[in-house]
Formats: C-alpha cells, structure tokens, sequence
C-alpha cells in the first residue's frame, strides 16, 4: 500500500468530537480520541460512527474544554476495523488555527512527557 502522508505526526490520544451530516441530511456527533495528530490532519479512532470517505466534517478537540479547538477538516480514508474503527482526516479551514493550537500543543505535551537524559560522563 502507498504511503502518501508527508511531515510529521505526533502520536498523542485527544478527546475529539466529530459533527456532520450524513446521506440523508440527519445531523450526526460521535466522539472519540486522536490516534495521531499531523500538522494539517489527524487519524481519529471512532467507537461507533464513522463519517464517509469525502464527507465534511467538524472536528473538534476537546482536550481542553475551557478553550475547545474547532476546524473543518475532510475524511480521506477510513479504517473499518470492527475492533478499532477509524477515520483519517485532513483539515480544509482553519489550518492555521490546528497548527497553532493543536499540532503546536501536541508537541509541547509530548516534550514534556519526555524522559531526562541522564549524562554517564
């Protein structure tokens, strides 16, 4: 299979909450967890809905309900898994917004989940 991702990812579970609209116009939410984010997309795992290949979405990061960050983005893919359903999707507004608030931060976490390096000199 052909890896088409470019730049980074930054492997970091954050509550999300997607919201569109499905074939018929019936408004859907589903919520579940980052599996990794990219700085203009993420791989989200989605216990019980998954939105279509094509669709638009809202994605909205929750990890801090007091500042929530939202953005519409675009399924690219998706991963049937019955185990572990989950939807690739890629930013189409607001890119700068999830660069700066949620690729930035997610990096900014992970430093500092970062263990010390101890010098053996």
């Amino acid at each position: 299979m052909d890896n088409r991702r470019t730049g980074s990812r930054h492997v970091i579970s954050f509550p999300v909450r997607l919201d569109w609209k499905d074939e018929a116009g019936q408004d859907l939410m589903e919520e579940g967890l980052t599996e990794n984010i990219g700085p203009r997309g993420a791989l989200v795992f989605l216990p019980r809905l998954l939105p279509a290949v094509g669709s638009t979405v809202k994605l909205t990061v929750t990890e801090n309900p007091k500042n929530e960050v939202s953005v519409i983005a675009e399924v690219i893919r998706l991963e049937r898994n019955a185990a572990h359903p989950q939807a690739a999707l890629q930013v189409t507004k607001s890119i700068k917004v999830w660069e700066e608030k949620v690729w930035s931060y997610a990096a900014a976490v992970l430093a500092d989940q970062a263990p010390e390096e101890f010098d053996d000199w």
